[in-house]
């Protein structure tokens, strides 16, 4: 067998083996949690806060983030639909951040986070664009599972809560920030999950992405 041959054939059984590697379905959707362990999935601080029960990502303990670091894009995306089933605890906070960056310690400063609070005491309720579009009606409810949406294309976010949409906006060209909302734009990143504090328990499962052509 000549050497160019079996350079080809090894490319493409890497190729075939990267490919297949991620659980992706029928109509794109491609699994980022693969329910036994965190791969592909780093944390910053306090990583005693994540824990995998019954094949669902369990949040509970000090302030920490589960940062998306794997091989689907590169963990780099731009365009997307996301899909996570949630539950959460009574009076429990998460929320869910697109558009980031890893960071060792702190809130994410890049991106945007989409809230996560059934009924915990901070009156910016589940689906919210936090800080930028926030809503005050629960859609979703404690100790159910539900399913949170993301889309971002171009400069427009969608978020919708079990098929509801409760956010829809749309970046403008120049958008106010202040300190460290400045960050707090549209570019491209990645996903984490956030454990807010020691009094939340929140449970994460099923959780996809399916990549979308720029526009």
């Amino acid at each position: 067998m000549s050497q160019n041959i079996k350079i080809l054939l090894s490319t493409t059984v890497c190729y075939l083996i990267m490919n297949f590697s991620f659980a992706q379905e029928p109509d794109g959707w491609i699994s980022l949690f693969n329910g036994k362990d965190f791969d592909g999935w780093q944390v910053g601080e306090n990583a005693e806060t994540f824990s995998i029960v019954d094949g669902t990502i369990k949040v509970a303990g000090p302030k920490a983030h589960l940062y998306y670091v794997g091989a689907v894009e590169n963990h780099n995306f731009k365009n997307f639909e996301f899909k996570a089933s949630v539950m959460t605890k009574p009076g429990s906070n998460s929320g869910i951040y697109v558009h980031t960056k890893y960071q060792e310690a702190s809130w994410p400063l890049h991106g945007y986070e989409v809230q996560v609070n059934n009924s915990q005491s901070d009156w910016k309720r589940t689906g919210s664009l936090y800080n930028i579009v926030d809503i005050k009606e629960n859609y979703a409810k404690d100790n159910e599972w539900y399913t949170e949406y993301i889309k971002v294309q171009g400069n427009r976010i969608i978020v919708k809560i079990n098929d509801i949409v409760v956010v829809d906006y749309t970046e403008p060209e120049n958008p106010l920030r202040e300190g460290n909302g400045i960050y707090r734009v549209l570019s491209s990143g990645t996903f984490a999950l956030q454990g807010h504090d020691p009094n939340s328990i929140i449970f994460y499962k099923d959780i996809m992405v399916k990549p979308l052509n720029d526009k």
